[in-house]
Parts: C-alpha cells; structure tokens; sequence
C-alpha cells in the first residue's frame, strides 16, 4: 500500500490494529473417541463466541504487544455499527521513530493524523489528513491511491479474527480463568496458515494476507470467552522473517453507544481531492 504522505502512513503495512488478530470458526476433528468429541466440542464453542461477539452493535478494546520489525505495541479501539464509526488510536513504543497514530471513521470517510518522536507531523500547516468515502482514488499528480488497509484496520471487530481459532485441528479447552476479574474460559490451539486457507471461506481469508506479508506460516491462538459467550480476550502469537509476532486483544465492553466526530475542516486536508490539497 503506498501513500503519498508519510506521517499520515503506518511505515510498515501490518500495522497494530491492522495486523491486529485472529482466531475461531469452521471446525476440523482430531484424533477419535473421546478426543475427537472433546475437539469438536472445543472448536463450536469458539466459533460460537466469535460469532456472537462479532453480533453486537459495538466493541471497545485494548490491544497490546509485539510485531516484527515495528516493536512494542499499544492501541485502544471503539468501533460502532448503527451507524458505521471508529476510532482507533496506536502508539508504537521504542525503537528510532515512535509514533502515535488516530484513524477516525465517520460518515464513510476516513481521517488520520500521527505524531513522531513527540512531534506532531502536518500536511499544509494542518494535522488531518482526509481521505474521501471510496477506498481507492486519484490523489494529486494523478498518484493511485488504495487506503483498504488502512479502512479494514479501523474499522473491523477483530472479534471476526477469532474465526480461526475453530479451523485450528488442535483446538482444546485449557481450562478457567479470570481476566479483567470476569471468569473466561480459555481455550488455545495452533494453525498453519496453509490448513487456514483450506477451511476457510473465502470472505474469512483475507484475514491471512497480513501474516502472509510478515512472513509467518503457523499461529499459536488462545481466546478467552466470558459467561455470555462472548470473546473478553484473543491472543496470537507466531514468527515471521524478522522477529515474534505476539498481540493480544482485551474487549472492555459490548454494546455501548459509539460517538466519533470528524476533525475540523479547517484542520483537515483532503487527500481525495486534489485541487484542495495546497489550500490553508
């Protein structure tokens, strides 16, 4: 994905929402007996949480941890479906260039500014960068632009990342615990990217491309379900060519009306629209 922007743009496509998560649905038997009841019964209740979670009307949670080449990570999301709006906030921590980036969703129209090193970075004296309702368009100098990524990253429960969890072949329950002080069950398994693709549907294995581009080809998946049978935490870990992927998702509520204002015009430069970009 390329931007014609840098401090609007995450230097690394994976980025912490975006390469944010995975795990539970589709469901492959191992073993026989009592082994392949005991399995069967562990991946339908992940893909039974996923769906439910990815079901509400609005989630907000935390992420944190590790991705290849990018380092410590840091993010707290809202995301509501009626309407359509998020915001999510990452920090990357550490390393020559940390960064916070905000993306906004709203009314179809996504926004983005970013500080680096502290520093506040501006395009034409102004913090947003806008870029219009579709997402792929002309920017200035006739540059095609594609902000899909960036789109997906924000806006998606990541909830939906549990689906893998259940077409894992090794998925079993291991065993009660609390997390956030609500009692979870927690279940935990491994997958190979290329068993994924096989059980998935194809509108599920979009999911993969952002571990295909860091280069990991198996995930260690643990997902937490709460009493309600909804997912309170994910966590995937693996490794790519450059280092541990390890990101874990905590859900702080379900359901709870999501508010997401646009920046000011007047702070704000509209990417889509080239013939305003030097204006301000």
């Amino acid at each position: 994905m390329t931007f014609p922007v840098r401090a609007y743009v995450p230097r690394r496509a994976a980025g912490a929402a975006g390469a944010v998560l995975l795990l539970a649905a589709g469901a492959v038997g191992c073993g026989g007996g009592a082994e392949q009841s005991s399995a069967e019964s562990a991946a339908a209740a992940v893909a039974r949480a996923a769906k439910k979670t990815q079901a509400v009307t609005s989630v907000h949670y935390r992420l944190s941890g590790r991705i290849p080449e990018q380092g410590r990570v840091e993010a707290e999301a809202s995301v509501g479906t009626k309407p359509a709006v998020a915001r999510l906030t990452t920090s990357t921590i550490g390393g020559d260039h940390p960064t916070v980036s905000e993306l906004r969703l709203v009314d179809g129209v996504l926004y983005q500014r970013q500080s680096e090193n502290g520093v506040a970075q501006q395009v034409h004296g102004r913090h947003w960068a806008g870029f219009g309702e579709s997402a792929g368009f002309t920017a200035g100098g006739g540059l095609r632009m594609d902000t899909g990524g960036l789109r997906d990253q924000v806006g998606h429960n990541p909830a939906r990342d549990a689906a893998f969890l259940a077409a894992s072949d090794d998925v079993r329950q291991a065993g009660t615990e609390k997390v956030d002080g609500v009692a979870t069950t927690h279940y935990t398994g491994t997958a190979k990217l290329d068993d994924l693709r096989s059980a998935l549907e194809s509108k599920e294995k979009k999911g993969l491309l952002q571990y295909d581009n860091l280069g990991v080809d198996e995930l260690t998946l643990d997902v937490w379900i709460d009493g309600e049978d909804h997912v309170k935490r994910l966590r995937t870990q693996g490794f790519g060519r450059h280092g541990q992927l390890d990101l874990t998702v905590t859900f702080l509520d379900f359901g709870r009306p999501v508010t997401v204002r646009a920046p000011a015009e007047d702070d704000t430069v509209d990417l889509s629209k080239p013939s305003k970009q030097g204006r301000g």
